[in-house]
């Protein structure tokens, strides 16, 4: 019989609903942006010991409280960092990019690190209007057109850039990307995932038979609908035969409910200035969020925040056994802002050490739901 998995180790089986990292690069709270690269780091490294699958970071632009700004730089830095964990872009927002260069970027990862990086796309500019000026890309095309309505065009340019070599001038989909060719990147087929928290990115995944990861941690309204028109509309591709689902969760696993509450306070309290209009580093938890919000503000955040499990290891496996039995996922990416970075590995640590019991419960709940 094979020895029992460490503790706080992720275990790959078939049974296993697969467990990934998604990570902001928090600055927090009286710390710097130098500490909160070097925290992403050690938080790679960590993951990549327990076993998680993927280690994903979101463009960000302009946002105090956030070091992932240069994304495909931080992916390379962790890619060297780490040994085995695949890492990527969850996701590159590719409104703010020509296709080429994101083409270029992942196609030198992916030759300097074979077999480990992802690249998720995400149609939102994740910034402000200001800053995507800044960005040097427009708001506006000589057509009267967006570059978020050419999205699923330049999905395609980038798929092309990144597929296998045709012949310049072919006369195939794609021409384009051949007459100008991304090197490094043509023949690499780095996995290209949609992204999204709306309908219009689950159809288009669908439609080009992409995996699709939805950003149920902050925009949960449209998860269940989304994932019933991607499964229902798949058409099926070569590297993909069949419909794969991603979902996004926040998780704070602690030794107990209370401790975990407390450290969840800070993603609460940074929704909370969300709605105010402030930004910053991310708070430091606080006894009770009682007096900080009012009711209306109150009920917006746990909206917003209603994909969570907060608690100690039994609660944690509860909440996300109901999630994976409602939604079928094929694997959860899991975002965990927490102040203080020991708290955060150790809640990482102690969530990959409760799959078994989480593939047990989400059986349970599945059972009990088709029943």
């Amino acid at each position: 019989m094979a020895a029992p998995a460490p503790l706080g180790t992720v275990v790959q089986d078939q049974c296993m609903t697969p467990l990934s990292v998604l990570d902001l690069a928090p600055i927090a709270e009286g710390s710097t942006t130098a500490q909160a690269l070097s925290n992403t780091l050690d938080l790679a490294r960590h993951a990549d010991a327990c076993g998680y699958a993927r280690y994903w970071l979101a463009e960000h632009h302009n946002m105090d409280g956030l070091a992932c700004s240069a994304t495909a730089v931080l992916i390379g830095h962790l890619a060297g960092g780490t040994e085995r964990i695949r890492v990527g872009s969850g996701g590159i927002m590719l409104p703010n990019h020509a296709p080429l260069v994101v083409a270029e970027q992942f196609g030198t990862l992916a030759t300097l690190y074979p077999g480990r990086i992802d690249l998720g796309l995400g149609r939102a500019p994740g910034t402000d209007q200001p800053t995507m000026r800044a960005l040097r890309r427009t708001l506006a095309r000589p057509d009267g057109t967006s570059d978020e309505d050419h999205f699923p065009q330049d999905v395609l340019e980038l798929q092309a850039y990144l597929g296998p070599p045709q012949p310049p001038m072919s006369g195939q989909p794609g021409q384009a990307a051949q007459t100008v060719r991304a090197i490094p990147g043509v023949g690499t087929e780095v996995p290209i995932w949609l992204l999204g928290s709306s309908l219009y990115s689950a159809q288009l995944a669908a439609h080009l038979g992409l995996p699709f990861a939805f950003a149920s941690h902050f925009a949960p309204d449209d998860l269940m609908q989304a994932l019933e028109l991607y499964r229902a509309g798949y058409r099926p591709s070569a590297r993909w035969p069949k419909p794969h689902a991603m979902v996004a969760v926040n998780v704070v696993v602690a030794d107990n409910d209370s401790e975990a509450a407390f450290l969840f306070t800070s993603l609460q309290q940074r929704f909370l200035g969300m709605r105010r209009g402030q930004r910053g580093p991310l708070p430091k938890p606080v006894p009770t969020m009682a007096g900080l919000w009012s009711e209306s503000e109150r009920a917006m955040v746990e909206r917003m925040l209603l994909v969570s499990a907060v608690g100690g290891p039994e609660r944690v496996v509860q909440q996300l056994a109901r999630l994976i039995a409602a939604t079928q996922a094929d694997e959860l990416i899991v975002s965990c802002a927490v102040h203080d970075h020991a708290a955060r590995k150790r809640s990482y640590q102690l969530l990959a050490g409760l799959q078994h019991r989480l593939a047990t419960a989400a059986s349970a709940a599945q059972t009990v739901a088709a029943g």
